[in-house]
């Protein structure tokens, strides 16, 4: 009886099985010392992210080969953090060639030329940090004097827009007034110098989501007549996506930056490439969450397109993404 037991459990726990295609698990040796670029490559045979992140590198890479158009996404808390540099970095170089991201995306990066943002601790007792006007993004902050020179740099530029728009007779848009703010000022280190500098437009489908709507409902009160015709920038945007040979979207966060990016390219049946790099999850039903699949499903990515979401920080990966890919190139 026990002999059948054994046999039994043995039958079902050593089952046979077969040989599964694909790399070997291995890390990287440190007993060949510190080679960065090394390390980095050991990370598609790592595992778990690591090989998500690899991935990443190899599809933006193909993204890059095939003279794809590039759309860059990203939410505006990565403009908060040091990657507005990285970014600034891309948008020089005219290394993508549309931005989307929502209001703070476009406000913090001009406030940073007015005035530096600084490391905090995600800790901070918030009702101490209020009574000092410092606003804290996460572990970085911000002193509410910087608003207040946003405020003085932005209102004679609505002013200038309004007077224009009259002229014209007809509505700015949101890309013109990005642009604008970016001409504006003259600061290299700023990603709106350098669309502007580089005509490459931003599409902001959140304009009034922050301090620059603050601004803009303010003006409002001078110039009650005063439009930004959100129709025509989805009208520019969307259009963007319309016979593009190949087409590919590196995205930073989700939300509706991510939303806007695949659905102008759903109008042309999806995108050929697209990385995700975020840590929402799918249970919710929401498309920030949700996993390239999904979209192929929508037709926001192509089905023999190559896609992969990494969840992971974007401020820790998206520098050694650009390290392995644009800056390469």
């Amino acid at each position: 009886m026990s002999s059948d037991i054994e046999n039994k459990a043995r039958e079902n726990l050593l089952r046979d099985s077969q040989e599964p295609e694909g790399l070997s698990v291995r890390g990287y040796d440190f007993n060949l010392g510190v080679n960065y670029s090394k390390i980095i490559e050991s990370l598609e045979t790592t595992g778990f992210q690591a090989t998500h992140f690899s991935k990443a590198v190899e599809i933006t890479n193909k993204m890059i080969s095939s003279g794809a158009f590039i759309f860059l996404g990203y939410t505006s808390n990565m403009v908060s953090s040091g990657l507005r540099d990285v970014i600034s970095f891309l948008v020089q170089n005219k290394k993508v060639n549309v931005l989307v991201t929502t209001c703070g995306g476009i406000e913090e990066d001009i406030i940073k030329c007015l005035g530096s943002f600084k490391i905090g601790d995600f800790n901070l007792d918030g009702a101490s940090l209020r009574e000092k006007g410092i606003n804290r993004i996460g572990n970085i902050l911000v002193p509410n004097s910087r608003y207040v020179k946003f405020e003085k740099f932005v209102q004679p530029i609505l002013e200038e827009l309004y007077q224009i728009a009259l002229k014209r007779g007809k509505s700015i848009t949101g890309n013109e007034l990005i642009w604008k703010l970016g001409e504006k000022i003259k600061d290299e280190n700023s990603i709106y110098y350098w669309a502007w500098k580089n005509q490459i437009p931003v599409y902001c489908p959140a304009l009034l989501d922050g301090a620059l709507g603050d601004n803009i409902y303010f003006f409002k009160f001078k110039h009650p007549d005063f439009v930004i015709d959100c129709t025509e920038d989805v009208v520019w945007f969307n259009n963007t996506t319309i016979g593009l040979q190949k087409s590919g979207a590196v995205i930073l966060g989700a939300g509706v930056v991510k939303h806007a990016i695949l659905n102008a390219n759903m109008l042309r049946n999806g995108l050929d490439y697209a990385v995700y790099i975020n840590t929402s999850q799918e249970f919710d039903g929401s498309d920030s969450g949700a996993l390239p699949s999904e979209a192929i499903s929508w037709g926001k990515i192509l089905p023999n397109a190559q896609s992969v979401k990494v969840f992971a920080d974007a401020t820790i990966v998206f520098p050694l993404l650009v390290a392995e890919s644009f800056a390469k190139n």
